[in-house]
């Protein structure tokens, strides 16, 4: 029985050692060079005493960070992803969090180090730490000790309080998750990733651990180039990348633009999505573009581990209506519950929780807060067992399919009326000349604020919108912007928008 992830680059650099297993534009690392410095890392933290527990991977995003990740799991450690662009102040947190004792940097990250002051461990240069002599004896004496509950990594995700909160995952976890995705994407060792998410967020877990099981090759995709459509299409092409799993507004960002009247991504053969609903309009383009490609919209939270539901589009949608985010991977099941902790009945919402091993440990040092969402599932009275509350709003639909239908945080009560802003959205971005729509809700104020992109007409959609939406759902306040503020991870920033609406620096 698979008890650590390891095992997987074990038996995949013993099928294709000389095999790129991670590149970036410059260079590339093949699955034995991975192997060779993930062993390497792991003795020089083992003979310095650091054994479970964090240790932070601070440098650049580049192939030699991915092997510091299992360079530290080697050791018995978890790793703890950052890199040089994340906030310095986030950072700050982190560490007060964590107070780790190490950190692994490159050339460029170990002289920022130096700018915070909570930290008093030790830094290490990932270029004298992955060139040392592995030692068989001290890995395989971890290994024999090690049992498939043992942490990996701990990703933060943000948090309601500006603090974030470190999600920890087992090896049993990504393992469960990593034979799932696998197996619903169809990797193998033919296929060529583009990696999209920054490697502190648990989205890169897609590309990593199918290079890593399967013997694919992961591409790492300059960030600038999500801000060239043309460009980032080229380097698709360029490095013959067939598939790719991104959040929708890096998709909507190549279809709104008209790239593909240009060029098409003529390689691709599975596109997945997730992380936000995808507007029919611009999905209809990526059809059209790409014909006989698989695309699948996957959904899960970071607190199980990143994906727990599929669905592969296999019909057509209409405007409005929601792509299914479908049925469960295998070893997961999905319960809907109302206020009440019951089922609801088919058709009606309900907050969707998550029952199975991809469930994660829970957040780092914070037994408050996990013993918040992690809690007894309510439908089994007899005996212990854990389920994850998303505080995300589902249904199942008439084909018994689940549907994402928004967060309990987007939800409000205006003008007495309760109104999932989800909802508007959709009306919004059905109507010709939008590209992407964001909205949100000032409490104090009690105003709903549009934030849209396109070409559409301030005024001409105000009142296209006053068609097709009750008087109380219609927006306050509508606004036209160039682009639309991204979180790091490519999502829609609702906290800058508010923040922007609030101070009217629009």
């Amino acid at each position: 029985m698979q008890r650590n992830i390891l095992e997987y680059l074990e038996e995949t650099v013993r099928k294709y050692p000389d095999k790129t297993a991670f590149a970036n534009e410059s260079m590339g690392m093949t699955f034995q060079e991975v192997s060779d410095a993930s062993r390497s890392i792991g003795t020089c933290l083992l003979k310095k005493g650091y054994q479970k527990e964090p240790v932070v991977i601070y440098m650049k995003k580049h192939p030699h960070m991915i092997a510091a990740f299992w360079g530290a799991v080697y050791s018995g450690c978890f790793y703890v992803p950052m890199d040089e662009e994340m906030p310095a102040f986030r950072i700050d947190l982190i560490f007060r969090n964590l107070k780790p004792r190490a950190v692994i940097c490159d050339e460029t990250t170990c002289e920022q180090m130096k700018e915070f002051r909570d930290f008093d461990g030790e830094v290490l240069l990932y270029d004298e730490i992955a060139g040392e002599s592995a030692d068989p004896g001290l890995l395989g004496a971890v290994r024999e000790a090690a049992i498939d509950t043992d942490p990996i990594y701990i990703v933060f995700t943000s948090g309601s309080t500006g603090v974030p909160k470190g999600v920890a995952a087992c090896h049993r976890s990504v393992i469960d998750y990593v034979e799932n995705l696998t197996e619903v994407l169809q990797i193998s060792e033919k296929s060529v990733l583009a990696n999209q998410a920054p490697l502190y967020f648990d989205a890169c877990l897609k590309e990593l651990f199918s290079s890593l099981k399967c013997g694919a090759t992961t591409y790492l995709t300059p960030r600038s180039l999500f801000m060239f459509p043309v460009k980032l299409v080229e380097f698709l092409n360029e490095y013959k990348i067939n598939t790719v799993c991104w959040v929708v507004s890096a998709l909507t960002m190549i279809s709104s633009t008209k790239t593909f009247d240009k060029i098409i991504p003529k390689y691709l053969r599975t596109v997945a999505f997730g992380s936000e609903v995808f507007p029919i309009r611009q999905f209809r383009l990526w059809k059209e573009a790409l014909p006989d490609a698989r695309f699948i919209n996957l959904y899960g939270p970071t607190e199980a581990t990143g994906m727990s539901c599929y669905y592969e589009v296999d019909r057509d949608f209409e405007e409005g209506e929601p792509i299914p985010i479908g049925r469960p991977f295998k070893n997961t099941e999905i319960l809907l519950l109302d206020e009440n902790n019951r089922v609801p009945r088919p058709g009606d919402p309900g907050e969707i929780c998550i029952r199975g091993t991809a469930l994660t440990l829970g957040y780092y040092g914070d037994h408050e807060k996990t013993d918040e969402v992690f809690v007894q599932n309510p439908l089994n009275p007899y005996y212990h067992e854990r389920i994850y509350r998303t505080g995300d709003i589902g249904m199942r639909n008439e084909r018994g399919e689940l549907v994402f239908l928004s967060r309990k945080d987007h939800q409000i009560k205006h003008m007495g009326h309760r109104i999932e802003l989800g909802e508007i959205e959709v009306h919004v971005n059905r109507l010709k000349g939008v590209r992407s729509a964001c909205c949100i809700y000032d409490k104090e104020k009690e105003k709903i604020t549009l934030f849209y992109t396109g070409d559409a007409q301030t005024k001409e959609l105000v009142v296209s919108l006053r068609k097709t939406l009750p008087r109380y759902m219609a927006p306050n306040l509508v606004y036209a912007l160039e682009e639309m503020p991204l979180t790091a991870n490519g999502k829609i920033d609702r906290v800058k928008l508010l923040n922007m609406a609030q101070s009217k620096k629009i």
